[in-house]
């Protein structure tokens, strides 16, 4: 089932929409893009162009669904399939309230012959690969046999990519955002479960900010996963994809200019520039112009009639800062 790619974009909630991940694309043209998490009931009763639709461009690209009970994933599997999807992910990590009151996301990780339940109707239902991103435990859930023990459950129903997320998620007292930074990470846990179990595919998620530290990490696992460092600094995604693919880095103008035929077509069909220009106000992160870049596609991207003359606009102020620089 594995895709053969070394990197990745995490999916994140209200981040890693259809827009963004046609940013991305432009960036990292190596790498595998994840949809935000959509519920597998949101996928049979609600409006599926806007929570499914995706732009040719994004392949590959993989859907990560929410649930638990494994006759709709099942069906929701299906409809990522017919939409043109490469993979659909179940989602066994996500640690916020909601997605607990909904018997889905992290709190699975302490049933896993639920989630192999439901993996293996996804599985029967489509023809591509289904996945599983998944924490180290969960609560007092605090042992790698224990998290070993519950791969190999999921394992047996024939999955074999796991996309880990190395560090346990706390349910109860801290919040989501929390669960992103205190729980430690060990990522000797996924590099031991890739050694003991080498017909897996295991790819790393988690505090991966440099190119060092990738070059580590594929030493021991499949790949990588990048989240928030890809979207904080999206230059970085950029150089990691350019680094694993062995081809040259690309300036920030040309790789945003490279969009427009995007943005084009988007505000053709009535999209606000909004919606797109708010996943590239990174571009420019610690560079000379960076903060006007920011400012003016902030102020002036949501104003009625917004067009790509803003964004070279915002462009032009880079390079006015990097000629004063200089």
């Amino acid at each position: 089932m594995y895709n053969g790619k070394k990197l990745s974009v995490a999916p994140m909630m209200d981040w890693t929409d259809r827009h963004c991940r046609a940013f991305h694309r432009v960036l990292a043209p190596n790498a595998l893009l994840y949809t935000e998490m959509v519920h597998a009931n949101a996928v049979l009763q609600g409006d599926r162009e806007r929570l499914l639709g995706f732009d040719a461009v994004e392949h590959p690209v993989a859907l990560q669904l929410g649930g638990s009970d494994p006759e709709r994933l099942a069906a929701a599997t299906r409809v990522g399939e017919e939409f043109g999807y490469d993979e659909v992910n179940l989602n066994v990590g996500c640690p916020s309230d909601r997605v607990q009151a909904g018997r889905f996301g992290a709190c699975l990780m302490k049933e896993p012959s639920l989630v192999a339940e439901c993996i293996a109707a996804m599985r029967e239902a489509v023809a591509i690969p289904v996945t599983v991103k998944c924490r180290l435990g969960v609560d007092e859930l605090e042992d790698y046999d224990h998290f070993a023990g519950f791969i190999d459950t999921i394992a047996a129903t024939g999955c074999d990519t796991f996309i880990v997320h190395a560090r346990k998620a706390w349910l109860d007292g801290l919040s989501p955002k929390e669960n992103r930074e205190i729980p430690p990470l060990r990522y000797e846990w996924a590099y031991q479960l890739k050694r003991e179990r080498p017909q897996l595919n295991i790819s790393l998620n988690g505090g991966i900010t440099t190119l060092e530290a990738i070059d580590t990490h594929l030493g021991a696992v499949d790949a990588v996963m990048l989240g928030r460092s890809a979207y904080h600094d999206p230059y970085f995604l950029h150089c990691a994809d350019a680094h694993l693919a062995g081809t040259a880095l690309r300036p920030r103008a040309e790789l945003l200019r490279a969009l427009q035929p995007y943005v084009e077509a988007a505000l053709a069909r009535g999209v606000a520039l909004k919606h797109i220009t708010r996943h590239v106000l990174g571009l420019f992160a610690g560079q000379p112009g960076g903060r006007q870049f920011r400012q003016i596609l902030s102020e002036g991207a949501h104003k009625p009639g917004a067009d790509w003359s803003l964004v070279e606009r915002a462009l032009d102020a880079t390079d006015a800062a990097l000629a004063s620089a200089a």
